[in-house]
């Protein structure tokens, strides 16, 4: 079992900045990364990032969102900037643990234009 705690979600005006977090509670040699689903719609690929760093973006978050990873401290974060009112969703972290993908609780982020 692996748990993932994340944090940094919250309320922000549009063209701000919000930092999230998610710390997992083993050693993750997959992949980690953030989803998110907006009310109505399905759960989306936000980013994602390899153990070696190599990120993935969604078309719509690419210029504007940043995914990093510390190995060292099983930790991954997603840093957003220029968030948009589309942007308002429930981000959820993902982590591959040995072929097993394990989600976070979920963090709320809501931008207001």
């Amino acid at each position: 079992q692996v748990q993932l705690v994340e944090s940094g979600g919250g309320l922000v005006q549009a063209g701000g900045s919000l930092r999230l977090s998610c710390a997992a509670s083993r050693t993750i040699f997959g992949t980690m990364g953030w989803y998110r689903q907006a009310p109505g719609n399905q759960r989306e690929l936000v980013a994602t990032i390899t153990r070696g760093g190599t990120p993935n973006y969604a078309d719509s978050v690419k210029g504007r969102f940043t995914i990093s990873r510390d190995n060292a401290k099983n930790t991954v974060w997603l840093q957003m900037n220029s968030l948009k009112p589309e942007d308002t969703a429930v981000y959820y972290c993902n982590a591959n643990y040995y072929g097993t993908f394990y989600w976070g609780q979920g963090t709320q982020v809501t931008v207001s234009s």
